[in-house]
């Protein structure tokens, strides 16, 4: 049998496993990555159309591809389905933001061909690569920890929805001064605001967002303040506490902010039924959607 070395992959420093097969006579190279299936090595005329491995390619991705669909329409109409049950309208059923963290831009770009428009990122390096490759109409949600340094090149990303995670004067000071300078007219942001009081969260505490919404209110007119933001407790049982928690931290700032119509960003692909339940406005749904992301190595 003959040997080929493997060839040079295609997906720059995409990292990826390259299996060698062979089939009726014909062989070549096959390339898995967290992207695609790929057949790198062109078998003979005869064999292309007969290959049993390219069928095994294609319905692999033909799986994945009906695998994000549905999913998406299966959440979807679990969502439609709990605001009928909870009593709420047509026009106040939660948006869903498909976090899309970790994810191959070809698997949201199933969920958008289905339709779907807000995705959301927690780091901003990965936010700018996808958003330099994907659709502009994509409407992105940051919603991982913002450190100020960063928020330049946040900004850049001109279909930047909404940043979900403003816990800090800081924070709110660099992007105001970020729009001012690149001339971007406003950016959407949540307050997030750390209802469980853990230590290893993000967010202002229940009793400072009051103050922080009247800074922003006050010194950021570039700043479009749209809500509040909670990541619940991993303990599912007592999620509804934290959930509760942000409803009054809205109330409360509406209140003392003589606002109205603040949207709740909260629920998340474990307990956003719950959420739902309690009013959320927003929901981030990831594994529900595009499968479980790998564990973190230890040590």
């Amino acid at each position: 049998m003959a040997r080929y070395a493997s060839p040079a992959l295609e997906y720059g420093r995409c990292p990826m496993s390259v299996a060698f097969f062979s089939s009726g006579g014909g062989s070549g190279w096959i390339a898995s990555s967290n992207y695609s299936l790929r057949l790198l090595y062109q078998l003979p005329k005869r064999l292309s159309q007969k290959c049993r491995m390219c069928t095994v390619v294609n319905s692999i991705s033909e799986r994945q591809q009906h695998s994000v669909k549905q999913a998406l329409y299966n959440i979807t109409e679990q969502v439609k389905q709990l605001c009928l049950e909870c009593g709420r309208g047509q026009d106040d059923i939660p948006r869903i933001v498909a976090v899309s963290k970790t994810k191959p831009p070809s698997l949201i770009m199933e969920a958008y061909d289905a339709g779907h428009r807000h995705f959301g990122e927690n780091y901003v390096q990965e936010l700018i690569e996808k958003a330099a490759t994907l659709p502009k109409d994509i409407q992105w949600h940051f919603i991982g920890h913002l450190q100020s340094n960063k928020v330049k090149r946040l900004l850049d990303i001109e279909n930047l929805w909404i940043v979900e995670t403003v816990d800090r004067a800081q924070v709110a000071d660099a992007l105001e001064k970020q729009c001012v300078k690149s001339g971007r007219r406003s950016i959407n942001v949540y307050l997030q605001v750390n209802t469980s009081n853990e230590e290893t969260k993000s967010g202002c505490s229940a009793g400072e967002v009051v103050q922080l919404a009247q800074y922003i209110l006050e010194s950021c007119p570039h700043l479009s303040f749209k809500g509040l933001m909670t990541i619940g407790r991993p303990d599912v049982s007592h999620v509804a506490q934290d959930f509760e928690t942000l409803k009054a931290c809205r109330a409360k700032v509406e209140r003392e902010c003589q606002l109205s119509g603040l949207e709740l960003s909260m629920g998340m692909s474990n307990d956003w039924k719950e959420a739902v339940r309690l009013g959320s406005n927003n929901i981030r749904i990831g594994s529900a959607l595009f499968g479980e992301r790998p564990q973190k190595k230890q040590g």
